[in-house]
């Protein structure tokens, strides 16, 4: 049975949800699910923008097919090319022979490499400036390169001032009827997903993203359309700014993500004393992960949150313990930069850990490092404690603006 609301007097969102997916791109856990959106014009021409993942397939085109009511469906603008979003193309294809594709000349070479489908004289190729009309909709085109794919794209419909941003302002999560962001609570339920999903997925694109910000503050845009998560009719700056902020790689929260590796809980013990003085020192904003535990895109997400890290790990076999030095090139391999950085290591008999930690924060760009191959020896002491005291009180002192 058919599953779809209204977004405008003549545009519905046709997309479904997947509650059963457990990892999105098979690498990033997704206990919320993920939503797949689509969206059908129903103009004197009716234009689909793009269409969703195959595990939703039937839902879909039983959405096309009820919304069209008898109509042929006779436009289909891609405008990301990622599986998740185009693997329905075939499908619509054998239900709807006269069906035209619209996409750029990124988009067509895509097809042919996923797909064997015959597009002769069903392709619409577009690029940056273009306009087309499907009666009283005129729809623009806005190239977005490495938002996050070459291809992407987004299209703005001049008569009801819709961005359909393709993966842009997108989140994890499953959509619960509720699909427009004022029938959520989305700073409470939704924001840690989409800040997950954009640093990990868009987040080394930090350039790009600033660049199409710029395209979308010269247009009026009333609606944002993203392929996952709510649909944004109001307060659009909340999820714009959090975009600039994040594409800036500035931090949204002044405070400490303490990312702790411990073997037999010895340094995790040096990283939980620390914590308790920060926070005796009336430092509350923190958040201490065992990173052996937590999803690395979970810690690239915090990464991005919070202005200060305490990256805390043993030496293994003379190197870093390898679950943060993994965490370490994810944070190199998406851009994360201008961060306050405090290293605290350890080491039974050659603690390198520090020194090589050091090292590989000091190959990002923008970092300050407040430590210099700071090491406990197998477990904190005593004669320790003012060293750790020093350490807190430089954490306070630049989380205060005072050094």
């Amino acid at each position: 049975m058919y599953c779809v609301r209204k977004v405008t007097e003549d545009l519905y969102w046709v997309g479904g949800t997947d509650r059963r997916l457990e990892l999105f791109e098979n690498i990033f856990p997704i206990p919320g699910g993920v939503s797949y959106n689509s969206y059908l014009l129903l103009d004197e021409k009716t234009v689909l923008f793009d269409t969703v993942d195959d595990s939703i397939g039937r839902q879909f085109l039983e959405n096309i097919e009820a919304v069209l009511d008898g109509r042929a469906l006779d436009y289909l603008v891609i405008n990301h090319m990622e599986p998740d979003h185009c693997s329905l193309i075939d499908d619509l294809l054998l239900r709807y022979p006269g069906l035209q594709i619209i996409g750029n000349a990124k988009t067509f070479p895509m097809i042919d490499q996923f797909y064997n489908i015959d597009l002769e004289g069903k392709k619409n190729v577009i690029k940056e400036g273009d306009t087309f009309s499907c009666g009283k909709h005129t729809l623009h085109f806005v190239m977005a390169p490495m938002v996050h794919w070459p291809e992407a794209m987004m299209t703005y419909d001049a008569a009801d001032k819709i961005l359909f941003s393709a993966d842009a302002f997108g989140t994890f999560g499953a959509m619960s009827g509720t699909i427009f962001n004022d029938e959520v609570n989305f700073d409470r339920d939704w924001l840690d997903d989409a800040r997950r999903y954009y640093t990990n997925i868009v987040g080394k694109y930090g350039a790009q993203v600033q660049n199409v910000l710029k395209k979308a503050s010269a247009l009026d845009i009333r609606y944002i359309c993203p392929l996952h998560g709510p649909i944004w009719r109001n307060h659009l700056e909340y999820i714009i700014d959090k975009y600039d902020t994040w594409s800036k790689y500035e931090p949204e929260v002044r405070g400490v993500m303490i990312a702790c590796a411990s073997m037999y809980g010895n340094t995790e013990n040096a990283a939980n004393v620390l914590a308790a003085k920060l926070a005796d020192a009336g430092i509350t904003h923190m958040i201490v992960h065992d990173i052996s535990r937590t999803h690395v895109s979970q810690l690239i997400a915090d990464s991005f949150k919070y202005s200060h890290l305490v990256l805390a790990a043993p030496t293994y076999n003379g190197g870093i313990y390898p679950i943060m030095a993994n965490f370490l090139d994810d944070m190199k391999a998406l851009n994360i930069q201008n961060r306050t950085v405090a290293v605290l290591g350890n080491g039974s008999w050659a603690p390198m850990s520090s020194k090589l930690m050091e090292a590989k924060v000091s190959e990002m760009k923008n970092m300050t490092l407040l430590t210099e191959n700071f090491a406990v020896k197998s477990s904190l002491k005593n004669e320790q404690m003012h060293a750790l005291d020093e350490l807190a009180k430089t954490l306070v002192g630049s989380l205060k603006g005072e050094n």
